[in-house]
């Protein structure tokens, strides 16, 4: 073999340098584009929860999109977050809201049925919102939490057409069957249906 052969021409090399270099600048804009893909709400970080926690699906091919239900985690942020990603539990909600900040998880997709609402019929037709705290300590429902969720719960009422009403945000208490409480007396519905119309 010759020398030419054996080595890379200068042009070669230039070549390959200028090749490396475009995907390493435009890598950030990549990543970032398919974190945003990977939530349905602008803004939200996705926290997936455990496969063995929901059930595949299309919807809202497969089920209408009827209803939003709303919880509270009766837990912290962080171990509401840990819960569905535990295989085990066998619970998943779509969207945790953190109480100090409303800052939004999404966990599982909402083409995906979530286990939230203990009512199969509910869990296909919705989309379940657990909220940082517990239903006997109000101090939780802060401003952030109630503006941050009110303004998901609007988007997805425009996304599949549910009216903002209280026939279609309902509690979890609400749907047929629940051996739940929350959100609790303290959950301040007037408000919450007045902010997800402001916007």
């Amino acid at each position: 073999m010759d020398q030419a052969r054996r080595f890379p021409s200068r042009r070669r090399l230039l070549q390959g340098a200028v090749a490396a270099a475009v995907p390493a600048a435009i890598l950030p804009a990549t990543h970032a584009a398919a974190q945003a893909q990977a939530v349905d709400y602008p803004g939200a970080e996705w926290v997936p929860a455990s496969s063995s926690n929901y059930t595949a699906s299309n919807r809202p091919t497969t089920y209408p999109v009827d209803y939003v239900v709303i919880h509270v985690t009766q837990e912290t942020y962080a171990d509401a977050l840990a819960i569905f990603q535990n295989s085990a539990k066998q619970v998943s909600a779509h969207y945790v809201v953190r109480s100090k900040d409303g800052h939004i998880a999404q966990c599982v997709r909402e083409r995906n049925v979530a286990w939230h609402a203990g009512n199969w019929s509910y869990n296909t037709r919705s989309i379940g919102i657990e909220h940082e705290g517990w239903v006997d300590k109000p101090e939780y429902f802060t401003d952030a939490m109630y503006e941050k969720s009110a303004a998901l719960t609007a988007a997805i009422c425009s996304k599949y057409g549910i009216p903002r009403d209280r026939e279609h945000i309902i509690g979890h208490h609400e749907v047929p069957g629940a051996d739940h409480t929350d959100p609790g007396p303290y959950w301040d519905w007037s408000r919450y249906i007045r902010l997800v119309n402001f916007v």
